[in-house]
């Protein structure tokens, strides 16, 4: 792929994104002060205007999905019914159109999060494919045998197993930072790790999406390149609710996925540094990333395209210049903004339910609006079960951070999660709901060692009324 300048993408964007019909209707209805001035989105969600067992929906679980406005879903309607083909391989207009709008909608992801240029944005059907890339084209070319990878206790499992398989293939060595009793990092581990010079990657996550803590990446990432290390960002629960600027990060890799910013599922993203690209090996072979074939080998294109082999999701990168579209309008630090809030309202609520213990920083300015926490004498799948019957959507289970439970000491939370369509209203019908689980079992007082307070809730089962 030639190298266009952003600027030039980004003009041409308005023939699919921000300068269409339905990029203006979208600017009149979300202003960018529309989140401050408390604004209900809920109408741009077609989701939403449905009930559930009679109630309206409250979505708290958009850590794990977000929700599609309808400017999203009419992209990607509009991309099968005009533009329809394969891209960089036909000369037809249908083929060019395509190619325009993936090609498009990878300038406009450089520029959403300051990429230096469109070819450090690598195109994957998640962010887990993603950090695999990592894992298999940088690990597997560069980290031998006695090297040392640095995790952590708070990681997704993305973030440990991909890295997990590279240190028993290459017999590297895995280090993990544990945490403080706030479910902060405990600096002090990766200090003594990154001193004894064997580090030659760390891997961290942003955002934890169970603590909901937001890492120093910034500070962290400058202590791994003074050691002579690669830094990989997990972004997933980063991307859609902070300003993520990866140049003044300075990160070497971020992954992060649609899903979660309001775009289409199947589609990730790696951002890499053009000069760590340029030498991996690639991930998967066969159509579109080769340059020449032959019954005696291959040689293989320039990043990004080296790693986009087959047919790729070329409907959901319509959906995800939609989306970005979005939350351009928005503004993410108004969004951050406005989820800060929702947040510190949350933890507040939350302390009125009796026996609910809140994981992770107890100030919102640390966190993001993930919010794991457990009844202590209620499980967690008995919690969401009832919650849903009221039409209350949120997460129980170990969120697939297994190693973060067990410092936690509990093998399952309940987490709610906020994101732009939620508002205190949403928090409130949280409250109500969880106080009502603790009726349905029969006591709202019961002690916290979960013992019977009186005769009639010791051996009480749901209440009938739920």
């Amino acid at each position: 792929m030639n190298s266009t300048s952003l600027a030039a993408d980004k003009r041409k964007l308005g023939a699919i994104g921000e300068g269409t019909a339905e990029g203006k209707r979208l600017h009149d209805r979300c202003p960018v002060k529309s989140l401050l001035a408390g604004a209900d989105l809920h109408t741009d969600f077609p989701i939403f205007e449905q009930k559930i067992r009679g109630r309206r929906l409250v979505y708290l679980d958009s850590a794990a999905t977000s929700q599609k406005p309808s400017s999203v879903l009419n992209a990607m309607d509009q991309y099968y019914k005009t533009a329809n083909a394969n891209v960089h391989r036909g000369l037809h207009a249908l083929s060019a159109r395509a190619t325009e709008i993936y090609e498009c909608a990878r300038s406009r992801v450089a520029l959403f999060i300051n990429a230096a240029r469109p070819e450090e944005i690598v195109w994957t059907r998640g962010a887990t494919e993603a950090l695999n890339l990592v894992a298999h084209g940088y690990g597997r070319a560069f980290l031998g045998a006695g090297d040392e990878i640095v995790i952590s206790r708070m990681e997704h499992h993305s973030n440990i197993v991909p890295w997990q398989l590279l240190a028993e293939e290459k017999d590297c060595v895995i280090r993990a930072v544990e945490l403080n009793s706030d479910g902060t990092l405990k600096r002090e581990d990766l200090d003594r790790f990154l001193s004894s010079g064997k580090v030659k990657l760390v891997a961290l996550t942003h955002v934890s999406n169970v603590l909901g803590t937001i890492n120093p990446i910034a500070e962290i990432g400058r202590k791994v390149h003074a050691a002579g290390a690669v830094f990989v960002v997990d972004g997933c629960q980063s991307v859609p609710h902070l300003p993520v600027d990866v140049r003044a990060l300075d990160v070497d890799f971020l992954a992060f996925s649609a899903h979660k910013m309001l775009g289409p599922t199947g589609l990730g993203v790696l951002y890499g540094k053009y000069d760590l690209l340029d030498r991996m090996l690639p991930f998967n072979g066969g159509g579109e990333m080769i340059e020449e074939v032959s019954l005696e080998g291959t040689t293989f294109k320039e990043p990004p395209l080296r790693f986009e082999a087959g047919t790729p999701p070329i409907a959901e990168t319509a959906g995800m210049i939609a989306a970005m579209d979005y939350l351009t309008r928005l503004g993410m630090d108004h969004i951050r903004a406005h989820e800060q809030e929702l947040t510190s309202y949350a933890l507040e609520r939350l302390k009125e339910v009796p026996n609910l213990k809140v994981f992770g920083p107890p100030d919102a300015e640390r966190r993001t609006g993930a919010i794991a926490f457990e009844m202590t004498d209620i499980h967690a799948h008995d919690v969401a079960q009832i919650l849903d019957m009221d039409g209350i959507a949120v997460l129980a289970g170990h969120h697939c951070a297994q190693p973060l439970h067990d410092w936690l000491g509990s093998p399952s939370t309940s987490r709610a999660s906020f994101y732009v369509y939620n508002t205190k209203a949403d928090v409130d019908a949280l409250v109500k709901g969880l106080l009502k689980v603790r009726k349905c079992f029969g006591c709202d007082d019961r002690p916290e060692d979960g013992s019977p307070c009186c005769d009639s809730c010791g051996g009480a089962s749901v209440c009938p009324d739920c």
